[in-house]
């Protein structure tokens, strides 16, 4: 994956690039300055929380850009677009926790019978996705550790997130994926 000093430095573009756009309403430049590793392709998601509570969490599961450009996107796209929440105030700017993730690719888990995914997953290192035609739901690594979960509720917990009933990972077509991620706060 990245080094520690990226990792933290994607944090800190993450804060810049919403600062950024607060003031300005725009996207800001990629620094000419950066950790030449942060050009790698790589799955990237930045969590804001405020108080302890979730505030936005936007992320690309696939590696289909650039880390550093990524971070910038999908940091703007959790202050400003995250359908859950209204857009990130100046004030409440000042007092967000901000978390990037940067994820492995995801992989397909393949299984002769779906109670087998419980053996292939492991709480604390592995996020999930789960898709079953055009819905699609993902989790990553912290959330079952964060609320206690257990390899099915994660799994029922993926799939209510993709607008499925709970107990679709159990359904032959449904495809469950993994990934695991490092965190950067």
């Amino acid at each position: 994956m990245i080094s520690d000093d990226a990792g933290q430095y994607l944090v800190d573009i993450a804060k810049k690039a919403i600062e950024h756009y607060i003031e300005t309403k725009e996207k800001m430049e990629i620094p000419k300055d950066y950790p030449e590793e942060l050009d790698e392709k790589l799955g990237v998601f930045v969590t804001l929380n405020k108080n302890n509570d979730l505030r936005g969490c936007i992320g690309y599961a696939e590696p289909i850009e650039p880390a550093i450009n990524a971070t910038i996107e999908v940091a703007i796209a959790a202050a400003f677009n995250d359908p859950r929440f209204s857009a990130v105030t100046k004030d409440e700017f000042q007092i967000l926790d901000f978390e990037v993730t940067v994820l492995t690719k995801p992989e397909l888990i393949e299984v002769a019978h779906p109670k087998q995914y419980l053996d292939e997953i492991e709480i604390g290192r592995d996020g999930l996705i789960v898709q079953k035609g055009y819905s699609r739901g993902l989790l990553l690594p912290q959330v079952a550790v964060e609320n206690l979960l257990g390899k099915e509720d994660f799994l029922e917990h993926t799939c209510m997130k993709a607008g499925i009933s709970a107990d679709s990972w159990m359904d032959e077509s449904c495809d469950v994926y993994k990934f695991q991620g490092q965190i950067f706060k």
